[in-house]
């Protein structure tokens, strides 16, 4: 059978997660490309080892991952992209076409780079990232990329590089004035739910991004503009490693572009 008339799957792993905006996005973006043998499913796994079952289907040519199996995912794969071994946690997985190879990238850091530049074009004098899963590894991966010293900040602070939220005082704010949440906190429906700050020492200094996407504007993002700081949601960053991973899956599986082999490295 050729592959334009083989049926791919994709779709979208983690746990909880029927607010997701992955199945629209994929359904309106094959209807849109004229794509008829793709489609995009979510997958609602109550533990990591039920991935083994899209595995054993053939047809499934790759899928998203998200919360809690970001770094999970990694014991079930054969390789991981460069990026993603320097992170840690992985978003998206292929299965390679010619061998069946379960490949690990990650997405994430390109859409919270690209989204992140867009909106702040001077320097940034230093980040505070809100949790320490795996979403803040991506995170903690541009910014060391781009030379901005960053501290994580925990309920439980395990290393030096982790401050509790108790630790958060005005000098603090003062130095790391770009505070990432990539905590769940505040994802519909507990919208009225945020992460606990001393809010008092933000100002139009700070910048306020929320890897949230829904709601739009986030309890967190909307006390940041009440203190005048700019505020960046969710959305684009979404939007962007979505566009990436279908880049990645697109390459390998349709071959409307040469298979980027710069990709692939081992675990």
């Amino acid at each position: 059978m050729s592959k334009k008339n083989t049926k791919f799957k994709f779709g979208l792993i983690g746990k909880n997660i029927s607010y997701s905006f992955s199945k629209n996005y994929f359904d309106r973006k094959f209807e849109q490309e004229g794509i008829s043998n793709c489609s995009y499913a979510i997958f609602d796994l109550p533990d990591i080892s039920s991935v083994e079952d899209l595995f054993t289907d053939s047809n499934v040519a790759g899928f998203n991952v998200t919360i809690p199996y970001k770094e999970q995912i990694i014991t079930y794969l054969d390789s991981l992209s460069a990026e993603a071994s320097a992170i840690g946690a992985v978003n998206t997985v292929l299965i390679n076409s010619s061998d069946k190879k379960r490949i690990g990238f990650n997405t994430d850091y390109y859409g919270f780079e690209r989204s992140l530049f867009e909106r702040v074009k001077g320097p940034i004098n230093g980040a505070l990232i809100l949790g320490t899963g795996g979403a803040s590894k991506a995170i903690a991966y541009v910014l060391k990329k781009n030379k901005i010293l960053y501290k994580f900040v925990s309920r439980l602070p395990r290393t030096n590089n982790q401050l509790s939220y108790q630790n958060l005082n005005q000098e603090i704010l003062n130095s790391y004035r770009l505070i990432i949440n990539t905590t769940p906190l505040g994802t519909h429906p507990n919208v009225h739910e945020y992460p606990l700050l001393p809010f008092e020492h933000i100002s139009e200094n700070h910048i306020f991004y929320d890897l949230v996407y829904n709601p739009a504007i986030t309890k967190f993002m909307q006390i940041g503009k009440n203190k005048k700081a700019l505020t960046i949601g969710g959305k684009k960053m979404l939007i962007y490693q979505a566009d990436k991973a279908w880049e990645i899956w697109n390459n390998n599986h349709l071959e409307l572009q040469p298979r980027h082999e710069k990709f692939y490295g081992t675990k």
